[in-house]
């Protein structure tokens, strides 16, 4: 349909080297947009770009640390000597600790977490901003975590508190930034997904888990999940690309949980 076209279209996604930021850059890029595909590590965004489906679009890989404002500076003036502009903001890039109670979590996860989490949202809108407003507005899209919407605490630690509080914050800034630039013709949403496999997110976790424990947290989601299963990457594409198009062109300021009903049971 006409309203989900992204033909013309600049996308950014960071961390997109794999898992979720993959599944965006893909999903954008078959609906038309190019993409330009941001990751810590390079060979993983350019093997991203590989991938893209073939249509004419020049994608274009690049290399950012989201927590260091000047590699989101440099990351930001070479998408606008690229392409111009920036039409749509996918701010994906994220990290997760090794899970811990609150009071057994070092300082250094915490602060790691924060820096790259919510201040990496922060600084990549912030450096991305200007170009949308001189181009006449765009959609930014925050990806949170229905960590950020509801404790999870099945007798084990499985996420951390920096964890919650980080994607907590993106949404308090989504809904700030979409009512602060509302009448510049520029829309923030947040996705709060729920568990979704094929992601790099639970490595800390399964590096120092044994195997029972990793099968009794699996159970645990597929329990607790009323779909009874976890997500995979690419059934959140949908959900961007309509972020992403005039389809959501009056929707802003929204969290939008993908959790199989997680949140709603």
């Amino acid at each position: 349909m006409e309203f989900f076209d992204l033909g013309g279209k600049v996308a950014l996604v960071t961390g997109e080297g794999s898992g979720l930021g993959r599944a965006f850059a893909q999903g954008l890029g078959a609906a038309g947009a190019r993409v330009l595909c941001a990751d810590r590590n390079l060979g993983w965004a350019e093997e991203t770009v590989s991938l893209l489906e073939p249509g004419g679009n020049a994608n274009l890989a690049l290399a950012v640390d989201v927590a260091d404002a000047a590699s989101v500076a440099g990351m930001a003036e070479r998408a606008r000597s690229a392409c111009g502009t920036v039409d749509i903001l996918v701010n994906n890039a994220g990290i997760a600790t090794a899970p811990a109670r609150a009071h057994d979590m070092p300082v250094e996860d915490w602060d790691r977490l924060i820096a790259i989490n919510l201040r990496g949202v922060f600084l990549c809108t912030r450096a991305i901003l200007p170009t949308m407003l001189a181009g006449g507005g765009g959609s930014i899209i925050n990806i949170s975590s229905i960590i950020g919407l509801v404790g999870h605490y099945p007798g084990t630690p499985a996420v951390g508190a920096n964890y919650a509080a980080a994607k907590a914050g993106v949404i308090g800034f989504t809904r700030q930034i979409a009512v602060e630039y509302a009448r510049d013709n520029i829309r923030a949403n947040a996705i709060a997904p729920g568990w979704h496999g094929g992601t790099r997110l639970g490595d800390a976790r399964r590096a120092t888990a044994r195997p029972e424990e990793i099968a009794a947290f699996e159970a645990a989601i597929k329990a607790q999940t009323p779909m009874g299963r976890r997500g995979s990457p690419d059934e959140l594409q949908g959900l961007a690309i309509y972020l992403a198009s005039d389809a959501s062109r009056y929707v802003t300021g929204q969290v939008f949980a993908h959790d199989g009903g997680w949140t709603a049971a």
